[in-house]
């Protein structure tokens, strides 16, 4: 038996931090905002809410279910500028006040609505958005279905819901420019990109599957107008319908550079108003674009409007306006509207115009249109001088409004545009500049060695500090190798053969993917692969120096790690039954464990954090203890893994200050003044035991919202005394063993007390897993502890803010 004895007299003093405030991390702001509500409805955009601003936007939620929020987007500058929209968040630093957020659906993009609008689901379950007028702007049209419920669901998918529970329409069916995790591009539909960073409406740039399976960009106006086609052809579904899903690492045939490591980091893909189809992802800073999907088959120039109207693009990414030799004096005909890279665009002096013939066709050499040659299905060879001849006898031949791109000299090729000669301004032959004195000569030339001579020192110093970039990338890579007790290195070569190039899967997160491999001894290992710089390296040589000089039976062990340039691999064990949430989240009848497996990985787990505690040189604090980095080997012993984010602290130290982190919901609330010791671990553990109890996650949002986050449920059942009603109902044996599971409830909320000094220590919990707490004078359950008996623990505890339960045991 795990419960030592004495157990019926430990009521009073486990379940004492249920009665203070609950300060989840995750749990203040986003509660006040439900992620699921039945008809009838209604909502309006207004400022009487809270809301959540930048300089740009005001955000007025009425939904969130983490990391997405749906609700009015609207200008700042313009009050009748306003969408229904959804948006994917992060908190940089101060969650989750000011999030960051970027749109990635909306309702009525190209028909804004003003302050005042008003979206209803009625009691005939239609969903209608209307401006301030009464005028219906957007509805999915959903009236006559029975509609009852409208969610949002934790994959950033809005859904309606009839009294069936069937889902009669969702937003992942009407794509706007983005694409979120999970969400599938089925053939029929297309991403439109935005007109501009600060114009919502639809613009120039398509993406959609075709009737072959590939991928294709083109612009709006012309679907024929190609500048992008992926080779390979994507998956058809049973309906006969071609299919891309998006992961992190892998959007259908397109292989993506993983998610950073780290709980802020979750990505999209979207097409931007350029026309570049890029992955984001989330940092500290902001939403970073990590990656361009066309970047394999299409440089700087291949995009339509690169330069915009009538610009030519060089190799070097600058643009330009088509013009005459003006050595010779002759005309130009465009000028230059916009010098910025990405609205720069060329008009013409005069327009075409059919009621005044006087019109010739400018060459322009080593230029080519800016469409690759997938893109030019409406072009043919003709004869040069008949084609010019027949242009300019037809008044409504023009040439397209695309950007061009110069080309190489040695192919000898022309563009030939169509302009207008009247009042075209003539370009005189460049002025030979008279003599100058001496002494302005000299100036010149003193002048102009001052500048070069700044120059050069500015190059010699941007090169060194390359050089001394590479140099202290050269060391790190150096120091890894010289760790005490560091694992083995492996070269990247060695981990693409054993894993078959990363051909299995084993699954994927916020820090990437993880691959299933065979070292050439036979050892089945588990490859995680990091991308990324800053944060991702630190916490890569943080799971390196930490779990690879430890070794303890319930620590994932280290096999080696690859570090070569920007690449970065660990290598684990092979833990064949995977993480701990599989097991207990998830309802699958195959996955269920019994009450004596809950048990024993409860223990493994109080286990591998005593000794990270206590039984290492320094203490090691994980900081990330979660269902997700518990892995289960093929005889269900726990092991605790996922060292990216521990700290070390001296065995001197009482306390240590450092950055917040950690995933939301299994956060301590001291983490909010950011001093922090061991006990934030115990903490989390706490929260896991809860929820391998309950069979349920702390935060589920799919739930009453009275019911949504675990421990103000659990503490609302302990003052009712019904803690029997938590017990994993979808368990026999869990059903069977209810006494002693709630039994076990105890050392959760032991763990979970609010004062961080009053949490016992991992030894501890490991002795009363165990039953080797026979002894009352070594720790009194019946009462508050004393001074004397707390200092033999090693700890402190401010014994007037436990408060005595009403839990009496079992009922």
């Amino acid at each position: 038996m795990m419960v030592c004895a004495g157990q019926q007299n430990t009521s009073g003093y486990f379940l004492a931090l249920l009665i203070t405030p609950l300060l989840l991390i995750n749990g203040e702001m986003t509660s006040d905002y439900p992620s699921s509500v039945e008809a009838p409805i209604f909502w309006i955009n207004n400022n009487s809410d809270p809301k959540w601003d930048s300089e740009e936007l005001t955000l007025q939620p009425i939904f969130v279910n983490e990391p997405f929020v749906c609700g009015f987007h609207c200008k700042v500058e313009e009050n009748n500028t306003c969408l229904f929209a959804i948006s994917i968040f992060i908190s940089n630093g101060s969650y989750p006040y000011n999030p960051i957020s970027r749109m990635i659906w909306s309702a009525n993009r190209n028909n804004p609505v003003g302050r005042g609008a008003k979206l209803q689901l009625s009691q005939q379950g239609d969903l209608a958005l209307r401006d301030v007028d009464s005028t219906l702007v957007w509805s999915p049209k959903t009236a006559g279905m029975s509609v009852l419920e409208l969610m949002l669901n934790n994959s950033g998918n809005l859904m309606l819901f009839d009294r069936n529970k069937e889902m009669v329409w969702q937003s992942f069916d009407h794509p706007t420019d983005s694409l979120v995790p999970r969400q599938r591009l089925v053939s029929g539909q297309k991403l439109v990109a935005n007109m501009s960073v600060t114009n919502w409406s639809e613009g120039l740039y398509s993406f959609s599957i075709d009737d072959n399976g590939s991928f294709v960009a083109y612009m709006e106006s012309d679907a024929t107008l190609l500048y992008y086609q992926s080779p390979g052809s994507n998956l058809r579904s049973a309906t006969g319908q071609f299919y891309a899903e998006y992961h992190s690492c892998r959007f259908g045939t397109l292989s993506l550079p993983e998610v950073r490591i780290g709980s802020s980091s979750f990505s999209f893909i979207q097409l931007d108003h350029d026309g570049h189809l890029s992955k984001f992802w989330g940092t500290e800073t902001g939403w970073e674009k990590a990656y361009d999907l066309f970047k394999k088959r299409l440089d700087s120039c291949s995009y339509p409007l690169v330069c915009g109207e009538y610009g030519i693009c060089s190799p070097e990414g600058s643009c330009s306006c088509p013009e005459a030799d003006q050595n010779r004096g002759t005309y130009t005909y465009f000028r230059q509207i916009n010098s910025s890279q990405h609205n720069f665009a060329c008009s013409p002096y005069n327009p075409i115009s059919c009621k005044s013939p006087n019109q010739s066709l400018l060459e322009v050499k080593d230029v080519d249109f800016a469409l690759p040659d997938f893109g030019r299905g409406n072009y043919h060879k003709a004869d040069i001088e008949s084609c010019k001849q027949g242009c300019l006898k037809n008044c409504s031949c023009k040439s397209q409004a695309l950007s061009f791109k110069k080309v190489d000299a040695s192919s000898n090729q022309s563009l030939f545009l169509k302009v207008q000669n009247s009042s075209a301004p003539q370009i005189p032959p460049p002025p030979v500049s008279p003599k100058k004195g001496g002494r302005q000569n000299m100036g010149v030339i003193i002048g102009s060695t001052v500048g070069a001579f700044f120059i050069v020192l500015l190059v010699i110093c941007f090169l060194s500090f390359l050089e001394s970039k590479k140099d202290a990338k050269d060391v790190e890579e150096d120091y890894l190798g010289h760790i005490s007790g560091a694992p083995s290195r492996f070269s990247y070569e060695e981990l693409k053969v054993a894993t078959d190039n990363f051909s299995n899967k084993l699954g994927e997160g916020g820090f990437g993917c993880v691959f299933q491999g065979t070292l050439p001894g036979g050892a089945q290992i588990a490859v995680k692969c990091l991308d990324g710089f800053g944060p991702v390296r630190k916490s890569f040589i943080a799971e390196v120096e930490t779990i690879g000089s430890t070794h303890h039976f319930n620590l994932v062990r280290l096999v080696g790690f690859c570090a070569e340039k920007s690449r970065m691999l660990l290598v684990y064990e092979y833990m064949c039954n995977g993480s701990l949430d599989q097991w207990i989240f998830y309802r699958d009848k195959a996955l269920v464990l019994g009450w004596q497996c809950r048990r024993k990985i409860i223990l493994d787990i109080a286990k591998g954090l005593a000794y990270l505690h206590e039984g290492c040189r320094q203490k090691i604090i994980h900081l990330d203890i979660k269902p997700q980095n518990i892995l289960l080997d093929e005889n269900f012993n726990a092991k605790v893994s996922d060292f990216g984010l521990s700290k070390l602290m001296g065995r001197e130290q009482s306390q240590i200050v450092t950055t917040i982190r950690g995933t939301p919901g299994y956060m301590a609330p001291e983490w909010l003044n950011s001093i922090i010791t061991e006990k934030v671990d115990i903490y989390s553990f706490g929260i896991v035991v809860l929820e391998i109890l309950c069979g349920r996650k702390n935060v589920d949002r799919s739930l009453p919202e009275e019911d949504t986050h675990l421990i103000s449920l659990f503490k609302r059942k302990v003052e009712d005394g019904q803690l029997l009603d938590l017990v994993d109902k979808c368990n026999e044996e869990m059903q069977s063993n209810a006494a002693e599971v709630v039994e076990m409830m105890k050392v959760a909320a032991w763990c979970l007390q609010g004062e961080y000094a009053s949490r016992p220590s991992m030894s501890i919990v490991v002795k009363f897993l165990e039953g080797k707490m026979d002894d009352e004078n070594e720790y009194d359950f019946s009462k508050p502890p004393a001074p004397a008996e707390v200092e033999t623990l090693g700890y402190q505890t401010d014994t007037a803010a436990v408060i005595p339960s009403v839990l009496s045991g079992p009922r």
